[in-house]
């Protein structure tokens, strides 16, 4: 009779992908999750499988590393680790047809392994090339250190494969759609292949391989690959000038076409990214790799370039913001937490960790940041590695408020809320967003009236010289401040009997007051509210200025000013009507913003109390409804009608572009022409969905010759059949 042959290797997709949760990850290779067996099915050939007789060997091989096993009839081991069984009763039952179990430590190295069976027996000594299989961290097992405990978050941090990333202001958030893609077709070789191009492999690839058990280290690899500051990475950031050789950041809407691009390319850095991109790519490959993942947003992120968490903002008299500091503050700032022991510092720091791959600062010589515990952050544990002190000050400098006159700086404000005003991420199972503030910054006592923001016009004397501004090019993302219109803040406010500084409080309050948010296609209309707190007829000058101004950016030049002099009785209270015609602010439409500011000037005393403003000019939404929503079923066809109602005073047009990952194969474009001011695009498209559970569809319409893009998005159940 023959010798004892393998004829047939069954990976049984369909059961493993099951059990291991990792479904339309990978449709030619087996995908598993360490700390639990997967069966692969053998049918032999020949004389038949004698355990007395015949030795069997598995190795398991990542790369050129390699671990050997014996084959054997044990159980399933108590603790996972490596190790092979046969099921004892397979081979009193089918001796030709046996059912091979491969265990896998919970701490295993990530990434693709090559699986070959050695055949001994006294006679002879044949391998069998088995195939490949690609492991990932497992969340659903408690002896992996990136375990969550319930299945709810499972679903949304791992699993799911769209979100929202969050924008505006704090008072105003606004929800942006984005596909992680983590389930279109070779999107986890390409994560895989990151782990490989890094310098971490390139340099030394044993010590790599050998890491890659710890997602802490996993995380700080991809943090730095996100960005190719440093390396081949995936993104190059730009935020501001001309993106014409490239794709405006605004413009992307999912992570799968930036990481084919990469690929592709061989991997040459996809242009262009900002900070939500950067994020959203990121989220994509953690999910993949099986580290649970969220995108953060935090509003009013300060750069501390000096570390003294105090940031500094100068006004020129006529209410200009002037670029006159390297600190900055960014409107908002979108980093990720990914979920994960931290064995290197102690259990009380387990759980989200921050992790920055947008290139601000270098840590240990790399463009990247953290994983920086978020309970380190909250508690202030600023040495606790990585990167905490950075991440504290993006959320609780203080801002130092000054105008400048005559090459003197005289501060008006100091503000202690605004730096971190919220921080959110996408909530579990829902499309609204989480409040995690308080995940990040400790509840505290309201300090002494010292902190009351109505300060006179007093000179900085370590700052009475103008300094020039001398941008990094990787700090020409000068960031500034974002309070929310409807919020109504002001600079200065009621002042009380105390002098700050030796000096009385000067006796005029100013704020700003809009009528409503301001929208695409109607003027901005607001109020400019001066209260005199003195029983004395005061002359005033009013200076007021709108500058345009990008998310990360300082604003821009001046776009619209209003200045005039005007009379102001005692303890009177006067609103100064102003109006921005649409024709003006046209332009600033979609991912711009408005900086808007008022400088009023005593004649008599000559103190100056400023007001200031930063918005949005609200965009459009496209509206998309699907019949008989609650029975969305899979390998059905369903169909979906897309609105959108034109409301700017010109014609527009542009592409359409619809995408909804397991819902349907290819992205749809439809070309839209012509579509004049109030009249209703109208647009149809079906879809079948081909997975089960949450599903997003949605869509952009990019219009020509500008970046404004128009959003929807419907999220729906998808029920099995």
């Amino acid at each position: 009779m023959e010798d004892l042959t393998i004829q047939y290797v069954n990976w049984d997709q369909e059961e493993n992908v099951a059990s291991h949760r990792t479904e339309g990850l990978d449709t030619e290779t087996l995908v598993v999750r360490r700390g639990q067996p997967f069966k692969v099915s053998l049918k032999l050939g020949g004389r038949g499988y004698d355990p007395a007789e015949h030795r069997l060997i598995l190795k398991i091989m990542l790369g050129h590393l390699y671990v050997q096993i014996p084959v054997t009839f044990s159980k399933r081991p108590v603790r996972p680790n490596w190790a092979a069984y046969f099921q004892a009763d397979s081979l009193l039952s089918d001796p030709q047809n046996l059912s091979l179990y491969v265990c896998t430590p919970a701490t295993a190295p990530v990434g693709i392994y090559q699986l070959h069976l050695h055949m001994l027996s006294s006679r002879y000594h044949r391998v069998y090339r088995m195939g490949a299989f690609s492991l990932l961290c497992n969340p659903w097992c408690k002896d992996d250190s990136v375990y969550l405990p319930l299945d709810s978050q499972r679903e949304e941090y791992v699993q799911n494969d769209f979100g929202l990333l969050y924008m505006g202001t704090p008072g105003k958030v606004i929800a942006r759609p984005w596909s992680f893609d983590q389930y279109e077709a070779n999107i986890l070789q390409i994560c895989m292949k990151l782990l490989e191009v890094s310098p971490q492999h390139q340099k030394d690839w044993k010590s790599d391989y050998l890491s890659r058990g710890d997602p802490v280290y996993i995380s700080r690899v991809v943090t730095a690959m996100i960005n190719s500051a440093d390396d081949r990475g995936i993104l190059t950031g730009k935020w501001s000038g001309s993106y014409n050789d490239g794709v405006h950041p605004t413009k992307w809407t999912g992570s799968g076409d930036i990481l084919k691009q990469w690929s592709e390319s061989n991997f040459k850095a996809v242009k262009y990214g900002q900070c939500w991109v950067f994020a959203a790519v990121m989220c994509t490959v953690m999910r993949v790799l099986g580290i649970p993942c969220r995108v953060i947003t935090n509003f009013n992120s300060a750069h501390d370039t000096n570390a003294n968490l105090v940031i500094e903002e100068y006004y020129s008299i006529m209410g200009e913001k002037m670029p006159r500091s390297n600190d900055s503050i960014w409107n908002f700032h979108v980093w990720v937490e990914g979920w994960m022991r931290r064995m290197d510092l102690g259990m009380e720091f387990d759980g989200w960790q921050v992790l920055d791959p947008t290139p601000q600062e270098r840590s240990s010589g790399i463009y990247r940041c953290g994983p920086a515990a978020v309970k380190a952050v909250r508690d202030k544990e600023l040495r606790a590695a990585y990167d905490i002190s950075f991440v504290y000050a993006e959320m609780n400098a203080d801002v130092h408020t000054f105008i400048v006159s005559d090459n003197q700086s005289f501060l008006v404000d100091v503000d202690s809320d605004r730096v971190g005003a919220l921080i959110c991420t996408k909530a579990v199972g829902t499309s609204k967003h989480q409040d995690v503030t308080a995940d990040y910054k400790a509840l505290e006592a309201p300090e002494p009236a010292l902190r009351s923001r109505s300060r006179p016009a007093t000179p900085d004397p370590l700052r009475s010289r103008s300094r020039p501004a001398t941008p990094d090019p990787l700090r020409s993302r000068s960031r500034s401040s974002t309070p929310d219109p409807m919020m109504m803040r002001a600079a200065a406010f009621t002042p009380e009997p105390a002098a700050f500084n030796g000096r009385p409080r000067q006796g005029l309050t100013v704020s700003l007051k809009f009528q409503h948010v301001p929208l695409a296609g109607e003027d901005i209309c607001f109020m400019v509210v001066v209260a005199n707190l003195e029983n004395a007829m005061k002359t005033l000058r009013q200076h007021v200025n709108a500058q345009v101004k990008e998310y990360s950016n300082l604003p821009g030049d001046t776009f619209w000013e209003d200045h005039k002099v005007m009379q102001i009785g005692p303890l009177q209270t006067l609103e100064i009507p102003h109006k921005i015609s649409y024709e003006t602010c046209e332009a600033l439409i979609g991912e711009n913003l408005v900086n808007l500011a008022v400088v009023i000037e005593d004649e008599g005393s000559q103190d100056r109390v400023l007001a200031y403003d930063e918005f949005n000019i609200g965009s459009p939404e496209i509206l998309i409804e699907v019949p008989d929503e609650q029975n969305v079923v899979r390998q059905k066809e369903h169909q979906a009608q897309l609105t959108f109602v034109n409301p700017f005073r010109i014609a527009v047009g542009g592409v359409l572009t619809v995408a909804g990952g397991g819902l349907l194969g290819e992205k749809i474009n439809i070309r839209v022409i012509g579509l004049n001011p109030g009249q209703t695009m109208q647009k149809t498209i079906t879809f079948s969905p081909k997975m089960v559970g949450i599903k997003m569809l949605h869509a952009s319409l990019m219009l020509y010759n500008t970046p404004i893009v128009i959003r929807g998005f419907k999220t729906l159940k998808v029920k099995p059949m």
